[in-house]
């Protein structure tokens, strides 16, 4: 029997007394509990340290490896990185409005660098390379602060994330405008089905049942709020996973095709194409592995 649903909703943050930033490490094997399916009105910085996982932010999706550092703006709805699987060493989660300097913070022409990164954020940012190591180094550091020198360190982290030249913006501008508190109910009723089914068929009567609409309502409320079909969606889903077991397994590329819930070899291949650009193997031979060698 699946546990109980845990209830979306509107998260509220508040930071420590003395504070207008809110810092969290998790480094046990509780880790950061964030609801399934939520948003807020601050702005969120996610420093995984190691291990790989699925990012689900506004209506994209896909997979890291070797940790992630991301920046997600407000009201942008999303899904907890990290879980007993994902092997991680430790996690820092960094809350903050936009506005937490005061309102006309972000009016001094010496911030208009900081201005441009808070649009890009609304969009959803993930940071590489050389950047991703040395910003989240700074990041994790935050929890070992005063709230003084907490400020200025998240101002020089502020700064280094404005002027770093290895990250990608995740284009999921406009899906906070949209998430209403009642819209996050039923959505994440269906991203917890997919994630729970994605293995097997799933019809649309299904999944419409779940959420008490007809077909065509349904299809038309998940092209309005994902601005993709649940059919794009569902494979998407299905895709990053195949693509975490294609880096972190030595199973066959066949096996893997069907653990991702896809029947048809050939139609696997096709999308996984069309997704990443390259084939299943191409896609192994050319990621770095995490565990093991895979032929």
């Amino acid at each position: 029997m699946k546990g109980k649903l845990d209830k979306p909703s509107f998260e509220k943050i508040t930071p420590p007394f003395g504070s207008s930033i809110q810092v969290k490490r998790y480094s046990d094997i509780t880790r950061n509990k964030a609801p399934f399916w939520h948003f807020h009105p601050e702005m969120e910085i996610v420093y995984i340290k190691g291990g790989s996982g699925k990012r689900h932010i506004g209506n994209h999706l896909s997979y890291f490896q070797d940790g992630d550092l991301i920046f997600i703006g407000a009201n942008l709805p999303h899904y907890g990185f990290t879980d007993r699987l994902t092997g991680n060493k430790s996690e820092t989660v960094v809350q903050m409005k936009e506005d937490f300097m005061g309102a006309n913070f972000l009016q001094l022409p010496e911030l208009s660098h900081i201005f441009s990164l808070f649009l890009k954020a609304r969009k959803g940012i993930v940071f590489q390379g050389k950047d991703k190591e040395e910003i989240g180094e700074m990041v994790e550091g935050l929890a070992d602060c005063d709230h003084f020198e907490r400020l200025v360190l998240f101002l020089n982290i502020l700064n280094a994330m404005a002027r770093a030249k290895e990250y990608s913006l995740l284009n999921v501008e406009g899906v906070a405008l949209e998430i209403q508190p009642q819209d996050t109910d039923r959505m994440n009723t269906i991203y917890h089905y997919v994630r729970e089914n994605f293995k097997e068929n799933i019809p649309l009567e299904t999944i419409a049942d779940k959420v008490s609409m007809t077909v065509p309502a349904f299809c038309r409320y998940f092209k309005k709020m994902s601005n993709k079909t649940f059919t794009e969606f569902t494979n998407e889903y299905r895709l990053v996973h195949a693509s975490k077991l294609l880096v972190e397994s030595s199973k066959s590329i066949s096996e893997i095709c069907l653990e991702s819930g896809f029947n048809n070899f050939s139609h696997f291949n096709k999308i996984f194409k069309r997704y990443h650009g390259k084939s299943p193997r191409d896609y192994r031979n050319n990621t770095t592995r995490l565990i093991g060698d895979v032929d």
